[in-house]
C-alpha cells in the first residue's frame, strides 16, 4: 500500500486494521448470508415485525452521538436504516461500533424491525459483525462522484456513490438479455467463435495484432465473428447467433471504443428483408420489456421504435442531404475537389468507396433521428453482400440509424465463392495501395463456400450503441463499465 495515497484520517483508519489484528479480531470478516436483501425486508415489513431478521450491506452515512446512532446500510437492493444503541449492544459492544466503525465499512447485523416517528423502517440492532474495514474514505459527503475521468477510472467508485450509474449498468444487463430471450423465442441457437483469429475478417478494419508463443505464428484479436458464423450456416445449422467482443485498433470517442460488444445473427434462406422486420421486432421488444415503453428520450428529442421504421434508398438520400449521387462519385476526375466542396477533410487513401463513406459519415447519418433503413449500398462499401439483380454495382445491404447513429448492419449475404474470391482479390490490391482497413483474402473461408452456403440474411447489432439510445446517454463510455482511457502519466512513470 502506497502510504503517500493515503490521507490522515486513511491513516488512522489503516493503523486501526493493524490493531485489529494484532489484537486477534479479523477486520476483514467472514460470511453473512442473509435471507432477504434490504429491499426486500421494507417490502415485506408487516409480515416480519415479530422476527429477528438479519441484514448487511456497506455503511454510506451515520448519524447520531452518545448513546444511539442511525447508520444508513446499503446492499445491491437498496438502502436499509440500522438503528444502534448501548442499552441494546452492551457497553463493550457499543464502544466497539463507537470506535472501529465508519462510513465505507462493511457490516452484518440483526434485530427486529420498528419504524421510526418519520415512518423510516429501521432495523433495531441487537449484535452486529464487522464484515469488511474499508481503509479510504468514500467521496466527499455523498454528493456523488461528477468528474468523468475519475468515474470512468474508478467504476467502483462511481457504483458506490451514483446509485444511478449501477441502475444503468443492471438496464444494459437487461437489454442484452432481452436481445439473447427474443432470438431464442425465434429458435435461433447461440454459439461462441473464436476471439483469436489467424486471419482477421468479416469487417474493413485495423486489427490488433498478438504473438501466439505455442505455434510461433502472430494472431489477431477478431474484428468481427462474421465468416466463422458464416462458416456455421454452411455446416448446416439455419439460424445462429453471438453477443461477444469485437476489437478494432481504431480511435476513442463518445460513439467508438476499440473493444465492444456485438450481436451477430444469421438466419439461412433469409434475405436483407427479412431481417428488416426481424431487426425492427427485435428493437421494440427490447424496449417495450425493458424500459415498459417503445418511446425514449435521447438528446432532448423523443424516439419512438414502434415498427415499421422508415425506409428509403442509399442514393437517394446521398443526394437529397449532401447533394451527390454515387454516379458523381464514381465518375468523378476530382475526388479531392468533390470532397473539398462539401466541406470534407479525409486522410484515408482516396478511393471510391473511402470517399463514399465519408461523404455519408458526415452528410447523412447524422440526420437520421428516428428509426431509419437505409437500404440498398455501393458494392465499393460492401464486398461480403450480395449483388442486386437489377443492378450489379449495388448490393443487398441495410444499415439501421437512429439518433444520429449507425446502430446495426445487415446483408443478403454473398454466397458466390467465385464472386467473393474476386471482391477479396480487390481487398487485397486496395491494401498493396496503401489501404489499411480491408478484407484480408481468406482461402479456408472461400473453400468452406464451395460447399455451398444457402442464401442467408445477416445481421450485426452494435450493443453498446443501442444501450446508449435506450438509457438516454450521450457517450458510449457511459454504458461500458470499464472503458478503454490512456494511461496516467504518474502511471507510465512507476
Amino acid at each position: 500500500m502506497n502510504e503517500e495515497s493515503l490521507n490522515e484520517i486513511e491513516k488512522v483508519r489503516k493503523e486501526l486494521v493493524l490493531y485489529l489484528k494484532s489484537a486477534g479480531i479479523d477486520p476483514f470478516g467472514k460470511r453473512f448470508i442473509t435471507e432477504l436483501s434490504n429491499k426486500a425486508i421494507k417490502e415485506n415489513f408487516e409480515n416480519l415485525t415479530e422476527k429477528t431478521i438479519s441484514a448487511k450491506g456497506r455503511i454510506i452515512a451515520i448519524r447520531g452521538h452518545g448513546k444511539a446512532a442511525f447508520v444508513t446500510v446499503r446492499d445491491f437492493s437498496g438502502d436499509l436504516q440500522f438503528y444502534f444503541r448501548l442499552d441494546n449492544l452492551g457497553e463493550e459492544k457499543y464502544t466497539f461500533f463507537k470506535k472501529v466503525i465508519d462510513i465505507g465499512d462493511f457490516i452484518g447485523a440483526t434485530g427486529a424491525l420498528f419504524k421510526t416517528h418519520t415512518g423510516e423502517i429501521t432495523l433495531e440492532v441487537k449484535d452486529f459483525l464487522l464484515l469488511t474495514k474499508a481503509i479510504k474514505t468514500l467521496p466527499e459527503k455523498w454528493h456523488g462522484l461528477k468528474d468523468p475521468e475519475l468515474r470512468y477510472r474508478k467504476r467502483y467508485l462511481d457504483l458506490i456513490s451514483n446509485r444511478e450509474t449501477l441502475e444503468l449498468f443492471v438496464k444494459r444487463s437487461k437489454i442484452v438479455n432481452e436481445i439473447r430471450n427474443f432470438l431464442l423465442q425465434k429458435e435461433f441457437i447461440e454459439v461462441e467463435t473464436p476471439m483469436f483469429q489467424a486471419i482477421p475478417g468479416g469487417a474493413s478494419a485495423k486489427p490488433f495484432i498478438t504473438h501466439y508463443n505455442a505455434l510461433d505464428q502472430d494472431m489477431y484479436l477478431r474484428i468481427a465473428p462474421e465468416l466463422y458464423l458464416k462458416r456455421l450456416i454452411i455446416g448446416g445449422f439455419e439460424k445462429v447467433f453471438e453477443i461477444n467482443r469485437n476489437f478494432r485498433n481504431e480511435g476513442i470517442s463518445t460513439k467508438h471504443n476499440p473493444e465492444f460488444t456485438m450481436l451477430e445473427a444469421y438466419w439461412a434462406y433469409a434475405d436483407y428483408n427479412d431481417v428488416m422486420k426481424l431487426t425492427e421486432d427485435l428493437i421494440y421488444y427490447v424496449a417495450n420489456t425493458v424500459l415498459q415503453n417503445p418511446v425514449v428520450e435521447y438528446k432532448e428529442q423523443k424516439i419512438d421504435f414502434t415498427p415499421p421504421f422508415k425506409r428509403i434508398q442509399f442514393n437517394d438520400v446521398l443526394k437529397e442531404y449532401a447533394g451527390v449521387t454515387i454516379s458523381d462519385i464514381r465518375n468523378s476526375d476530382d475526388l479531392r475537389g468533390l470532397l473539398s466542396s462539401l466541406g470534407i477533410k479525409m486522410e484515408k487513401p482516396l478511393t471510391i468507396g473511402n470517399v463514399i463513406n465519408e461523404i455519408f459519415d458526415k452528410k447523412v447519418e447524422i440526420n437520421f433521428i428516428q428509426p431509419t433503413f437505409v437500404y440498398d449500398f455501393p458494392l465499393e462499401i460492401s464486398p461480403l453482400a450480395k449483388r442486386t439483380e437489377n443492378d450489379p454495382h449495388m448490393v443487398y445491404r441495410f444499415e439501421i440509424f437512429i439518433g444520429g447513429l449507425e446502430i446495426a448492419n445487415a446483408f443478403s449475404e454473398l454466397n458466390d465463392p467465385i464472386d467473393q474470391y474476386e471482391r477479396f482479390k480487390g481487398q487485397m490490391e486496395a491494401k498493396n495501395k496503401g489501404e489499411e482497413e480491408t478484407q484480408e483474402m481468406d482461402m479456408d473461408y472461400i473453400e468452406a463456400m464451395e460447399y455451398g452456403l444457402p442464401p442467408t440474411g445477416g445481421l450485426g447489432i452494435g450493443i453498446d450503441r443501442l444501450v446508449m439510445l435506450l438509457t438516454g446517454k450521450d457517450s458510449i463510455r457511459e454504458v461500458m463499465l470499464f472503458p478503454q482511457l490512456k494511461k496516467k502519466e504518474e502511471d507510465e512513470e512507476k
